[in-house]
């Protein structure tokens, strides 16, 4: 049985297994705290109450130690949940060794043993919420139609330049490991309609921020005739949705990663809309000294959504800084049509989103812009099976990108995009 279940089962005989998370001796007694997925509770070995073959398993035992007890449940204000086990059979599945843990690490050493930093509650919490916002993200595509489907992690496409890629020996040919599924996914709509991808992207990027993962959860989707409004109108009810579900059906969870829950129920459509050009007269208020045509980093995020309780919008970014597939705007020809969600409270980018050229001799001529402008060169052969998809029946269509890991570092309040995904993968982290 479940620890969260055995809570329910006040004054009856139960079996729990689990593992030990904390442990002292008092007397003839053995206290020690449990831990299974769904949460802890104390258990209480008395000598005089238990076979001389179950103390000496409790004596024995030791913190992650793998066990198995029976008893009966009994409420106790003085226990860490209020609930405490009065053992009447206590069995060592395996004996841990002295545990390499202890209250007071380093964060490297945490990374270095996260193969057993997984193990603490908090990351537990962690990934029992990482789970559920996995799973809340999926019921909200499917609920309205959209085909999840699986594009390859492995591709010849190179995003804008393949810089800020991780290339690999294919056979003898190059390939790299993809930065985004987007060009597949447009495949797949042309055949299916309004379609998601939900899979694993890469960066090449040497940064070392609280927001960046060399490798992260990319969910991806795609949507027919919908312009940039319509996919920012999707966007807010999407991130609403999975706030709202976790602070409904979680709130413990939440409140064990001292979350309040009543501040993710607030996150409730429409969502603040800001033009970039806005956002730089925000950021100079500040004192940023940002000009047209500069990228927002950390310090500049933080300044735009510190005094926010939820997302926002920055939309109608200029043309030079944005991908060579997003159409110019017609009414201001130095902006493409595309908005970045911007988490509360500094967290940063969410979701990057725009529309997508589906004119096959305007999306040349801003693949030509680009190369002119930044010095890049498109090898033309690796993207001919992209560019008939706007030789053959093409239509207009908008999609985005939002950062499972940066989404959860924001919901969960997490200090570091390090503790949103089981091992980290950074530029100084490979490990284990």
């Amino acid at each position: 049985m479940q620890i969260e279940d055995a809570k329910k089962k006040e004054g009856k005989e139960v079996s729990i297994a689990a593992w030990i998370h904390r442990k002292r001796e008092s007397g003839g007694i053995v206290f020690a705290v449990i831990r299974d997925q769904t949460g802890i509770i104390q258990v209480a070995v008395k000598k005089d109450k238990v076979d001389s073959k179950s103390w000496k398993a409790a004596t024995d035992t030791t913190v992650e130690s793998s066990v198995k007890v029976s008893g009966s449940v009994k409420k106790d204000e003085r226990a860490p949940t209020g609930y405490e086990l009065e053992v009447t059979k206590f069995q060592n599945v395996n004996i841990a060794e002295p545990y390499p843990i202890t209250e007071y690490q380093s964060t490297e050493l945490l990374l270095d043993k996260r193969h057993l930093w997984l193990r603490s509650i908090k990351m537990i919490n962690v990934m029992r919420a990482r789970a559920y916002v996995f799973r809340y993200a999926r019921e909200f595509f499917d609920k309205r139609g959209f085909y999840e489907v699986t594009p390859p992690i492995i591709t010849t496409a190179g995003g804008e330049t393949g810089a800020n890629m991780f290339s690999l020996n294919y056979f003898g040919e190059k390939a790299y490991l993809t930065e985004s599924s987007q060009l597949y996914a447009e495949v797949m709509e042309f055949a299916l309609g309004f379609i998601y991808s939900f899979v694993p992207s890469f960066r090449a990027e040497n940064s070392r921020t609280p927001k960046h993962l060399a490798e992260y959860w990319h969910l991806e989707p795609e949507m027919p005739y919908y312009d940039n409004e319509d996919a920012m109108k999707l966007e807010e009810k999407l991130v609403s949705s999975i706030a709202n579900k976790l602070a409904e059906k979680h709130a413990d969870i939440l409140r064990e990663l001292k979350v309040d829950p009543q501040s993710l129920l607030k996150v409730k459509p429409p969502f603040e809309r800001i033009t970039y050009e806005k956002a730089i007269e925000i950021l100079n208020e500040h004192g940023m000294k940002k000009k047209w045509g500069d990228d927002f980093g950390v310090e500049d995020e933080k300044a735009l959504t510190e005094d926010k309780e939820k997302p926002i919008f920055v939309h109608s970014w200029p043309r030079e800084i944005k991908p060579f597939y997003m159409p110019i705007n017609e009414k201001d020809t130095r902006t493409v049509a595309s908005a970045d969600m911007l988490a509360p409270h500094g967290h940063g980018e969410i979701i990057g989103s725009g529309e997508r050229e589906w004119r096959l001799d305007k999306l040349l001529e801003r693949m030509h812009e680009v190369e002119q402008s930044r010095g890049v060169k498109f090898n033309m052969k690796n993207y001919e099976w992209w560019l008939d998809l706007r030789k053959y029946g093409s239509i207009p269509h908008t999609g985005f990108g939002m950062g499972m890991e940066r989404l959860i570092k924001w919901l969960l309040n997490l200090d570091h995009i390090r503790d949103a995904i089981p091992f980290p993968r950074m530029s100084n982290r490979l490990y284990p």
